[in-house]
């Protein structure tokens, strides 16, 4: 008889624990612009991981949401191409990690404008290079003004598009 009744305050409790693990944890984000085509849309909406850099490292091809470090409240999503301690340079329109040429894992177009990484970059220890993949048409780590993005900055990890 009292089995029947804990049941429901069960159901219950493990229902808000689910929906405030969801809130602390995850969160939906808006795609703006095209620099991520074609894998992410304009106005496309996806969920952000915010747990899963407590746990765990970054790693290369990961697609992150991070804070803009010049402007509050500004935000972008981009893939992560350079690792800490890494070196990375953009030669030849292809992008060259420690010298060697970055295996993607799909085809990209050849990289018009290196900017600031037509020099080799070097990442310190809590460092990241990110690309948008549509890479003509991104503002991303080629840029002074987005640079290296630091461990800090990144809010989580892009788990789930439609």
């Amino acid at each position: 008889m009292k089995v029947k009744r804990l049941l429901p305050v069960c159901v219950t409790l493990l229902a808000a624990a689910a929906a405030v693990c969801w809130v602390l944890f995850f969160e939906k984000a808006r795609v703006y612009g095209h620099s991520m085509e074609p894998v992410l849309k304009d106005g496309q909406t996806v969920l952000v991981d915010k747990l899963a850099y407590r746990l765990g490292e970054p790693e290369r091809f990961d697609v992150i949401v991070f804070r803009d470090r010049r402007e509050e409240g500004r935000y972008y999503m981009k893939r992560i191409v350079g690792l800490p301690g890494e070196t990375v340079q953009i030669a030849d329109g292809r992008v060259t990690i420690d010298g060697v040429l970055l295996e993607e894992p799909s085809e990209r177009e050849e990289i018009r404008d290196a900017r600031r990484a037509s020099e080799p970059i070097v990442l310190g220890e809590s460092e990241y290079f990110v690309l948008g993949d549509n890479r003509n048409g991104s503002s991303d780590s080629r840029d002074s003004d987005i640079g290296n993005v630091s461990a800090e900055q990144i809010i989580g990890r892009v788990v789930f598009w439609p």
